[in-house]
């Protein structure tokens, strides 16, 4: 993410530091999430390579710090590839969520869908331990993942569609994947079940972008 955003700023000829921003036509360039073009010229891509984009400096580091602070706990909890997967997975959902409910003249970018999507994850991973250090991680990444839903409530151009959807996805894939390496920490009934209301979920928000943005 350090080198796409050096890149933005090299490509925009503009040092985007907190009171300023990288123009939408590099935001774009780059792969940032529009709905138009996403709908209208099949650019399903960008629900990827937007996790990765951020408007200025300000919005890289907080979501940088963050993700860092979160995969102490959950990187090693995981494994790295189940990791890079919900990180991945997350962001796409909540992607998807902002092409069915978000504005199509607005276009947005950044990490914080996947971020949501771990806080998720992490939810799930420890709910039901009720050891003194789980229930210390689960009121805090619950009271974080509160706080920041609380605050996109007051702060203008933040995607709380994306942040939202991040953190449902995240939840979902947290039943499906959760646990160490081959370990499940869910039932086999209650993947199932969340896969199947992953895949409805899916369908349901790309019928609805659809018919949004036409």
């Amino acid at each position: 993410m350090a080198l796409v955003f050096l890149f933005e700023c090299l490509s925009s000829r503009r040092l985007a530091l907190f009171d300023s921003a990288i123009d939408s036509g590099t935001l774009l360039n780059f792969g940032s999430l529009f709905n138009p073009l996403v709908i209208m010229f099949n650019q399903w891509w960008r629900l990827i390579t937007a996790q990765f984009i951020h408007i200025n400096l300000l919005h890289f580091i907080s979501n940088a710090v963050m993700i860092y602070y979160v995969s102490q706990f959950l990187e090693p909890t995981l494994g790295k590839i189940k990791y890079l997967s919900v990180f991945l997975l997350s962001g796409i959902g909540g992607n998807l969520m902002s092409l069915a409910f978000g504005s199509d003249l607005t276009v947005s970018a950044g990490a914080s869908t996947s971020l949501f999507g771990l806080f998720g994850v992490i939810l799930v991973l420890v709910w039901d331990n009720q050891t003194p250090a789980m229930m210390a991680i689960k009121q805090q990444f619950l009271a974080l993942a509160i706080l920041n839903l609380v605050l996109d409530l007051f702060i203008s151009d933040i995607n709380i569609q994306g942040h939202f959807g991040g953190l449902l996805f995240g939840v979902l894939f947290g039943i499906i994947f959760g646990g160490q390496k081959n370990q499940k920490l869910y039932a086999t009934r209650w993947r199932i079940v969340a896969i199947f209301a992953t895949i409805i979920l899916t369908l349901i928000l790309i019928g609805i972008g659809m018919q949004v943005s036409y």
